[in-house]
């Protein structure tokens, strides 16, 4: 079973090894060889060499070289009966097969491509030409697919009439019927099946005409916006993918793949200079579909709302991830943006999106954080349930666990917690909570001074001194809060410890009054410094120790002067005792 050696020489020695490379890549003469930028690795100096005279071709760079028909191959993405094919048509050669079934099969779906392809001129013929296509015209025009557009997507035109493609295009009926351009009707004459729509055609990877999607015009009154082809012999929709023709080849320079809803999805992102979009033909994205992905990339970026199919469709991609090897990735698109419009009011954007992807369970995640208000305990407590629930949807424990990280900052738990929820990778995680306080704590005097320092840094940053701090998270969060001058850069520095206080001190929700809570602190750290200085029996200690005593006692009372000056008197006998342990 294959294709006959004949026919096989026959090819090599007629078709042109240049003439089939300058298709893909621009060659210049260069003495007795051609030369231009390989089209397989990227490089910005030519190291791409073919030679007419032997029919080879060598890239000195990434070492690719062969025939024409491994060029193809390579080219392509197909396999040598589909490079000799691909050639055997470009040369007008008739192929013989060995296989009388093969060939007969070879021979119909020959006879029904040929009859779409013959299908999408015809169409795109009368848009371009037919008086009646003014409104198709006019409406292209208005969503931005000009002429030149129309042109390269190869966009038509099928007329509201009963028969005339089926008519004009002159093939026989079963030929139509099998590829869905026509079908008997009640009177058993044959009727056209797209009638009154704007037609995109489908082609396959290699550039075969396969299918149709027609939109119907403004105005009409036929229910169905879009008619798309039935599957056919020629046409499965689970394993086609609209516009990947056009997209292969940009695709395998980068690496990445754009996954839109629709046809003009796909030319909107062309338009944009991102000429790698392709989209799925009215079905969901199957596993078929990224398998013939990632023929041409390992990153898929997904262009649509994502995050509709919810868990089920989760699960499948990072199954998906995890057996094919691809990175799936969604666009951040703006909010409510069409790629199709935003291509033509700010293409910029478009491509900015595709070029910073949100990993797929970054966004799931930002979804779900962004979905409920944090104003209390409890609030934080459900959101933490929902996150968890996305983020354990992984089967990786250590990307849960880095995930964990970004929760427990955005929710004020701490980090230890969740990451063991990560670990165990728990399907419904429940988090206890606690009824909020409503003031803080003597034993959290500490804590309460950091979210006054973090949330309102001006109301209480006077009265901190690293001494008020034992605790030694809490004290480093404090250093590192004083060198950077903020949170987020406090957070850069900080130890491991200290940006977990660090990041429950910017969400906590606390009823604080700066200087109660000052004063709080500074009698706390005076009654912990008095009780180590028991041992002190020098006059001069003993007498400021007795003096710190009577001042701690003046912090309580209800004259507010006498208070502060107290609080002002502790804080600098605090500071000195600091001093006198550091030299």
């Amino acid at each position: 079973m294959g294709i006959a050696d004949d026919d096989i020489d026959k090819i090599r020695s007629t078709v042109s090894i240049v003439d089939t490379v300058q298709q893909y890549v621009a060659l210049k003469r260069v003495g007795r060889n051609w030369s231009g930028l390989c089209p397989f690795h990227a490089e910005k100096s030519p190291s791409f060499y073919v030679r007419e005279e032997t029919g080879r071709y060598k890239c000195f760079g990434c070492d690719k070289g062969g025939d024409v028909f491994t060029f193809i191959q390579e080219i392509e993405h197909t396999d040598f009966p589909g490079a000799v094919e691909h050639l055997a048509a470009k040369a007008g050669i008739s192929l013989n097969y060995t296989s009388t079934g093969q060939s007969k099969e070879r021979a119909r779906r020959k006879k029904l491509t040929e009859a779409m392809n013959d299908a999408v001129e015809w169409y795109h013929e009368r848009l371009l030409k037919d008086p009646e296509a003014r409104a198709a015209r006019d409406y292209l025009r208005d969503r931005g697919l000009h002429g030149d557009i129309a042109r390269q997507f190869k966009l038509g035109w099928a007329p509201d009439d009963w028969d005339r493609l089926a008519h004009d295009l002159g093939r026989p009926p079963d030929v139509l019927q099998d590829v869905g351009l026509a079908f008997r009707n009640r009177r058993n004459r044959m009727q056209d099946s797209f009638r009154a729509r704007v037609m995109f055609p489908i082609f396959s990877e290699s550039g075969e005409a396969l299918a149709f999607g027609g939109r119907i015009l403004p105005g009409s009154d036929d229910p169905a916006k879009y008619k798309n082809s039935s599957e056919t012999p020629i046409y499965t929709k689970s394993k086609v993918l609209y516009g990947l023709n056009w997209a292969k080849a940009d695709a395998a320079k980068t690496d990445q793949i754009v996954v839109c809803e629709g046809y003009t999805d796909v030319i909107g992102f062309h338009q944009a200079g991102v000429p790698r979009a392709v989209a799925t033909c009215g079905t969901a994205l199957t596993e078929e579909h990224v398998r013939l992905l990632k023929r041409y990339a390992s990153r898929v970026v997904l262009s649509f709302d994502a995050d509709a199919a919810g868990q089920g469709a989760a699960e499948r991609f990072y199954e998906w991830e995890q057996k094919h090897q691809v990175e799936v990735s969604v666009a951040r698109l703006p909010a409510g943006a069409d790629p199709g419009d935003l291509a033509r009011s700010n293409p910029e954007a478009l491509a900015k999106a595709v070029a910073e992807p949100l990993p797929f369970l970054g966004f799931r995640l930002q979804r779900t954080m962004g979905s409920r208000r944090l104003d209390s305990p409890e609030q934080r407590a459900r959101l933490a349930e929902e996150a968890m629930t996305v983020v354990n949807e992984h089967p990786n424990p250590n990307v849960r666990k880095l995930y964990a990280g970004e929760v427990a900052a955005k929710v004020g738990l701490p980090v230890a917690d969740l990451v063991k929820l990560a670990e165990r990778g728990v399907r419904r995680p429940s988090i206890a909570v606690e009824t909020k306080r409503q003031n803080a704590p003597m034993e959290n005097a500490e804590f309460a001074a950091l979210v006054l320092l973090v949330q309102e840094w001006d109301s209480i940053a006077e009265w901190l001194v690293e001494g008020l701090f034992d605790n030694d998270a809490n004290r480093l969060a404090f250093l590192a809060l004083a060198e950077a001058g903020d949170l987020n850069g406090a957070l850069d520095i900080a130890a491991p410890d200290a940006r977990e206080v660090l990041e429950r001190a910017s969400v906590a929700d606390l009823d604080l009054d700066a200087t109660v809570e000052a004063q709080s602190l500074i009698a706390a750290a005076t009654r912990r410094e008095l009780r180590h200085r028991t041992s002190y029996t020098d006059p001069a200690s003993l007498e400021e120790d007795r003096a710190a005593r009577l001042e701690l006692m003046a912090l309580a009372e209800p004259d507010p002067a006498r208070a502060l000056s107290a609080a002002e008197s502790l804080l600098g006998w605090l500071h000195r005792r600091t001093d006198e342990r550091s030299h």
